[in-house]
Protein backbone atom coordinates (compact mmCIF):
# COMPACT_ATOMS: atom_id res chain seq x y z
CA UNK A 1 0.00 0.00 0.00
CA UNK A 2 1.14 3.22 -1.21
CA UNK A 3 -1.19 5.52 0.91
CA UNK A 4 0.60 7.83 4.11
CA UNK A 5 -2.37 7.07 6.74
CA UNK A 6 -3.80 5.14 8.47
CA UNK A 7 -1.58 1.36 6.97
CA UNK A 8 0.10 -1.19 8.60
CA UNK A 9 2.76 -2.72 6.66
CA UNK A 10 4.56 -6.26 7.15
CA UNK A 11 8.24 -6.69 6.17
CA UNK A 12 11.26 -9.34 6.34
CA UNK A 13 14.65 -8.72 6.16
CA UNK A 14 15.52 -12.03 5.10
CA UNK A 15 19.62 -12.25 5.32
CA UNK A 16 19.25 -10.76 8.67
CA UNK A 17 17.15 -13.14 9.93
CA UNK A 18 14.77 -10.22 11.06
CA UNK A 19 10.59 -9.46 10.84
CA UNK A 20 9.05 -6.58 11.23
CA UNK A 21 5.91 -4.37 10.76
CA UNK A 22 5.91 -0.60 10.59
CA UNK A 23 2.54 1.22 10.79
CA UNK A 24 1.47 5.11 10.19
CA UNK A 25 -1.75 6.36 11.85
CA UNK A 26 -3.66 9.58 10.24
CA UNK A 27 -6.99 10.17 9.98
CA UNK A 28 -8.06 7.22 12.73
CA UNK A 29 -5.32 8.72 15.14
CA UNK A 30 -6.92 12.30 14.48
CA UNK A 31 -10.60 10.71 15.50
CA UNK A 32 -9.70 8.67 18.28
CA UNK A 33 -7.60 11.45 19.98
CA UNK A 34 -10.55 13.87 19.75
CA UNK A 35 -12.80 11.65 22.12
CA UNK A 36 -10.11 9.44 24.27
CA UNK A 37 -7.47 11.82 25.63
CA UNK A 38 -7.87 15.17 27.92
CA UNK A 39 -4.59 16.32 26.98
CA UNK A 40 -1.60 16.40 25.08
CA UNK A 41 0.90 14.54 27.65
CA UNK A 42 -1.58 11.94 27.76
CA UNK A 43 -2.75 12.21 24.32
CA UNK A 44 1.09 11.45 23.76
CA UNK A 45 1.02 8.06 25.43
CA UNK A 46 -2.30 7.16 24.32
CA UNK A 47 -1.17 7.50 20.63
CA UNK A 48 1.91 5.24 21.23
CA UNK A 49 -0.57 2.60 23.09
CA UNK A 50 -2.42 2.78 19.96
CA UNK A 51 -0.12 2.35 17.54
CA UNK A 52 1.69 -0.59 19.47
CA UNK A 53 -1.21 -2.32 19.65
CA UNK A 54 -1.68 -2.30 15.98
CA UNK A 55 1.93 -3.38 15.70
CA UNK A 56 1.24 -6.22 17.94
CA UNK A 57 -1.66 -7.15 16.45
CA UNK A 58 -0.33 -7.76 13.08
CA UNK A 59 2.82 -9.35 14.69
CA UNK A 60 0.22 -12.19 16.06
CA UNK A 61 -2.09 -12.26 13.31
CA UNK A 62 -5.20 -11.92 15.57
CA UNK A 63 -8.16 -13.68 15.16
CA UNK A 64 -10.40 -11.26 17.46
CA UNK A 65 -9.01 -7.96 18.78
CA UNK A 66 -5.77 -7.23 21.28
CA UNK A 67 -5.23 -4.46 23.62
CA UNK A 68 -2.80 -3.27 25.42
CA UNK A 69 -3.85 -1.41 29.10
CA UNK A 70 -1.63 0.76 31.75
CA UNK A 71 -2.37 1.37 34.84
CA UNK A 72 -0.73 3.38 37.87
CA UNK A 73 -0.59 6.49 39.66
CA UNK A 74 -2.25 9.07 37.99
CA UNK A 75 -3.44 6.63 35.05
CA UNK A 76 -6.70 5.44 36.15
CA UNK A 77 -7.26 3.80 32.71
CA UNK A 78 -5.20 3.30 29.49
CA UNK A 79 -6.72 1.16 27.12
CA UNK A 80 -6.05 0.75 23.34
CA UNK A 81 -7.59 -2.14 21.14
CA UNK A 82 -6.45 -3.34 17.46
CA UNK A 83 -9.21 -6.05 15.99
CA UNK A 84 -8.58 -8.07 13.13
CA UNK A 85 -10.72 -6.25 10.74
CA UNK A 86 -8.04 -3.39 11.27
CA UNK A 87 -10.52 -1.05 13.61
CA UNK A 88 -8.31 0.83 16.04
CA UNK A 89 -10.06 2.48 19.55
CA UNK A 90 -8.24 3.83 22.80
CA UNK A 91 -8.82 5.91 25.68
CA UNK A 92 -6.90 7.52 28.15
CA UNK A 93 -7.67 8.64 31.78
CA UNK A 94 -6.06 10.77 34.59
CA UNK A 95 -7.10 10.65 38.27
CA UNK A 96 -9.15 13.94 39.01
CA UNK A 97 -6.84 17.09 40.12
CA UNK A 98 -3.67 14.28 38.76
CA UNK A 99 -1.45 17.31 37.59
CA UNK A 100 0.94 16.06 34.95
CA UNK A 101 1.30 12.50 33.50
CA UNK A 102 4.57 11.51 34.45
CA UNK A 103 7.39 11.61 31.25
CA UNK A 104 8.48 8.24 32.81
CA UNK A 105 6.89 5.13 33.07
CA UNK A 106 9.15 4.36 35.95
CA UNK A 107 6.99 7.56 38.10
CA UNK A 108 3.99 5.71 38.08
CA UNK A 109 4.31 3.63 41.12
CA UNK A 110 4.86 0.31 42.35
CA UNK A 111 1.09 -0.78 41.59
CA UNK A 112 2.11 -0.07 38.07
CA UNK A 113 1.05 -2.73 35.56
CA UNK A 114 1.08 -3.10 31.78
CA UNK A 115 -0.78 -5.77 30.14
CA UNK A 116 -1.10 -7.24 26.54
CA UNK A 117 -4.63 -9.02 26.54
CA UNK A 118 -5.24 -11.32 23.10
CA UNK A 119 -9.15 -12.48 23.13
CA UNK A 120 -9.86 -14.78 19.98
CA UNK A 121 -13.39 -16.18 18.61
CA UNK A 122 -14.56 -19.32 20.89
CA UNK A 123 -15.24 -22.52 18.82
CA UNK A 124 -18.91 -24.37 18.58
CA UNK A 125 -20.60 -20.68 20.12
CA UNK A 126 -18.41 -21.47 23.30
CA UNK A 127 -16.99 -18.17 25.49
CA UNK A 128 -13.87 -16.54 23.73
CA UNK A 129 -10.82 -17.22 24.30
CA UNK A 130 -8.30 -15.11 25.96
CA UNK A 131 -4.71 -14.99 26.87
CA UNK A 132 -3.30 -11.74 28.53
CA UNK A 133 0.52 -11.41 29.93
CA UNK A 134 1.82 -8.99 32.31
CA UNK A 135 4.70 -7.00 33.19
CA UNK A 136 5.33 -4.57 35.35
CA UNK A 137 6.83 -1.56 33.64
CA UNK A 138 10.46 -1.12 35.26
CA UNK A 139 11.46 0.84 32.02
CA UNK A 140 11.23 4.80 30.89
CA UNK A 141 9.20 4.38 27.59
CA UNK A 142 6.15 2.02 26.87
CA UNK A 143 8.35 0.82 23.99
CA UNK A 144 11.28 -0.28 26.11
CA UNK A 145 8.38 -1.96 28.58
CA UNK A 146 7.18 -3.67 25.39
CA UNK A 147 10.86 -4.67 24.34
CA UNK A 148 10.81 -6.40 27.81
CA UNK A 149 7.29 -7.84 27.56
CA UNK A 150 8.70 -9.63 23.97
CA UNK A 151 11.83 -10.94 26.03
CA UNK A 152 9.90 -12.10 28.88
CA UNK A 153 6.86 -13.83 26.88
CA UNK A 154 8.96 -14.93 23.58
CA UNK A 155 12.44 -15.02 24.52
CA UNK A 156 13.40 -13.15 21.10
CA UNK A 157 15.07 -9.96 20.78
CA UNK A 158 12.73 -7.13 19.43
CA UNK A 159 12.68 -3.11 18.90
CA UNK A 160 10.44 -0.78 18.74
CA UNK A 161 10.08 3.02 17.79
CA UNK A 162 6.83 5.15 18.47
CA UNK A 163 5.95 8.27 17.97
CA UNK A 164 3.01 10.86 17.79
CA UNK A 165 1.78 14.15 17.60
CA UNK A 166 -1.47 16.30 17.22
CA UNK A 167 -1.45 14.64 13.59
CA UNK A 168 -0.05 11.56 13.79
CA UNK A 169 1.14 8.46 15.12
CA UNK A 170 3.51 5.76 13.82
CA UNK A 171 5.74 2.79 14.85
CA UNK A 172 7.84 0.07 13.61
CA UNK A 173 8.87 -3.30 15.16
CA UNK A 174 11.52 -5.44 14.34
CA UNK A 175 11.98 -8.86 15.95
CA UNK A 176 14.60 -11.66 15.29
CA UNK A 177 13.07 -14.72 13.71
CA UNK A 178 13.95 -18.26 15.96
CA UNK A 179 16.47 -20.00 14.02
CA UNK A 180 15.01 -22.20 11.05
CA UNK A 181 12.36 -20.53 10.51
CA UNK A 182 13.11 -19.02 6.98
CA UNK A 183 15.44 -21.29 4.47
CA UNK A 184 18.18 -19.16 3.90
CA UNK A 185 21.98 -19.21 5.57
CA UNK A 186 21.48 -16.41 8.61
CA UNK A 187 24.13 -13.38 8.91
CA UNK A 188 24.88 -14.23 12.56
CA UNK A 189 25.26 -9.96 13.15
CA UNK A 190 21.90 -9.39 11.50
CA UNK A 191 19.70 -8.14 14.14
CA UNK A 192 22.59 -5.78 15.30
CA UNK A 193 23.20 -4.25 11.79
CA UNK A 194 19.47 -3.90 11.83
CA UNK A 195 18.97 -2.69 14.99
CA UNK A 196 21.67 0.10 14.59
CA UNK A 197 19.94 1.13 11.54
CA UNK A 198 16.84 1.59 13.41
CA UNK A 199 18.98 3.80 16.19
CA UNK A 200 19.08 6.12 12.87
CA UNK A 201 15.35 6.95 12.14
CA UNK A 202 14.42 10.33 13.06
CA UNK A 203 11.11 11.27 14.46
CA UNK A 204 9.86 13.31 11.97
CA UNK A 205 10.63 10.41 9.06
CA UNK A 206 8.34 8.10 11.08
CA UNK A 207 5.46 10.45 11.32
CA UNK A 208 5.39 12.10 7.88
CA UNK A 209 6.33 9.37 5.82
CA UNK A 210 4.46 6.11 4.48
CA UNK A 211 5.36 2.84 6.08
CA UNK A 212 7.03 1.78 2.31
CA UNK A 213 9.22 4.51 2.47
CA UNK A 214 10.32 3.83 6.09
CA UNK A 215 11.39 0.86 5.37
CA UNK A 216 12.95 1.77 2.16
CA UNK A 217 14.95 4.38 3.77
CA UNK A 218 16.29 2.06 6.91
CA UNK A 219 16.80 -1.46 5.35
CA UNK A 220 17.36 -0.66 1.72
CA UNK A 221 20.91 -2.55 1.36
CA UNK A 222 19.17 -5.31 3.27
CA UNK A 223 16.78 -6.63 0.47
CA UNK A 224 13.76 -6.25 2.14
CA UNK A 225 10.68 -8.13 1.27
CA UNK A 226 7.16 -6.66 1.76
CA UNK A 227 4.76 -9.15 2.78
CA UNK A 228 1.47 -7.46 2.20
CA UNK A 229 -0.24 -4.58 4.02
CA UNK A 230 -3.43 -3.43 5.81
CA UNK A 231 -5.55 -0.46 6.11
CA UNK A 232 -6.64 0.69 9.55
CA UNK A 233 -9.16 2.96 10.69
CA UNK A 234 -11.11 3.88 13.54
CA UNK A 235 -14.41 2.37 15.25
CA UNK A 236 -16.12 1.66 17.92
CA UNK A 237 -18.15 -1.07 19.54
CA UNK A 238 -20.77 0.46 21.16
CA UNK A 239 -24.59 0.15 20.53
CA UNK A 240 -27.66 0.79 21.68
CA UNK A 241 -28.41 -2.45 22.33
CA UNK A 242 -25.21 -2.84 24.22
CA UNK A 243 -25.94 0.11 26.35
CA UNK A 244 -29.12 -1.28 27.09
CA UNK A 245 -27.62 -4.56 28.92
CA UNK A 246 -25.52 -2.40 31.02
CA UNK A 247 -28.68 -1.04 31.86
CA UNK A 248 -30.41 -4.26 32.94
CA UNK A 249 -27.14 -5.60 34.59
CA UNK A 250 -27.52 -2.33 36.35
CA UNK A 251 -30.55 -3.68 38.15
CA UNK A 252 -34.57 -2.05 37.94
CA UNK A 253 -34.24 0.19 40.24
CA UNK A 254 -30.57 1.61 39.93
CA UNK A 255 -31.81 2.42 36.16
CA UNK A 256 -35.05 3.94 37.40
CA UNK A 257 -32.93 6.03 39.63
CA UNK A 258 -30.89 7.20 36.38
CA UNK A 259 -33.93 8.39 34.95
CA UNK A 260 -34.90 10.15 37.70
CA UNK A 261 -31.40 12.21 38.09
CA UNK A 262 -31.17 12.72 34.67
CA UNK A 263 -34.58 14.97 34.41
CA UNK A 264 -36.47 11.75 32.71
CA UNK A 265 -34.01 9.92 30.92
CA UNK A 266 -31.16 7.40 31.77
CA UNK A 267 -28.33 9.10 29.52
CA UNK A 268 -24.76 7.06 28.84
CA UNK A 269 -22.11 8.83 26.30
CA UNK A 270 -19.45 6.46 24.88
CA UNK A 271 -16.02 7.62 26.09
CA UNK A 272 -14.36 5.89 23.07
CA UNK A 273 -16.61 7.73 20.31
CA UNK A 274 -18.68 10.25 21.67
CA UNK A 275 -21.93 8.61 21.11
CA UNK A 276 -24.89 9.43 23.06
CA UNK A 277 -27.44 7.32 24.27
CA UNK A 278 -30.39 7.93 26.25
CA UNK A 279 -33.16 5.70 27.10
CA UNK A 280 -36.59 7.30 29.03
CA UNK A 281 -38.88 5.69 31.45
CA UNK A 282 -40.88 4.10 29.44
CA UNK A 283 -38.05 2.58 27.68
CA UNK A 284 -36.72 1.71 30.57
CA UNK A 285 -39.78 -0.45 31.24
CA UNK A 286 -39.80 -2.40 28.09
CA UNK A 287 -35.82 -3.20 28.78
CA UNK A 288 -36.65 -5.35 31.98
CA UNK A 289 -40.23 -6.70 31.03
CA UNK A 290 -38.13 -8.19 27.52
CA UNK A 291 -35.72 -9.40 30.20
CA UNK A 292 -37.99 -11.06 31.89
CA UNK A 293 -39.48 -12.61 29.12
CA UNK A 294 -36.10 -14.05 27.70
CA UNK A 295 -33.56 -14.53 30.52
CA UNK A 296 -32.95 -18.30 30.75
CA UNK A 297 -33.41 -20.22 33.91
CA UNK A 298 -30.52 -19.42 36.46
CA UNK A 299 -29.68 -23.11 36.36
CA UNK A 300 -28.12 -22.52 32.64
CA UNK A 301 -26.32 -19.28 33.30
CA UNK A 302 -22.23 -19.50 33.08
Amino acid sequence: MDTVDDTLLRFLLPAAGIRGIAVRLGASWRTLASHGAADSASAGLLGQACTAAALLGGHVKIEGRLSIQLRGSPITTLFAECTAAGTLRGIVRLRENAGELPQDLRMLGEDALLAITIENPGLGGREPMRYQGLVQPESASLEQALEAYFQQSEQLPTRLHLACDADSAAGILLQQLPHGEIDVALDEDGYRRASALLDTLRTEELLNLPPREVVHRLFHEEAPQLLGGAALRFACSCSRDRVAEVLVTLGREEAAAAVEAGGGEAAVDCEFCGQHYAFDADEIARLFAREVVTLPPRSSLQ
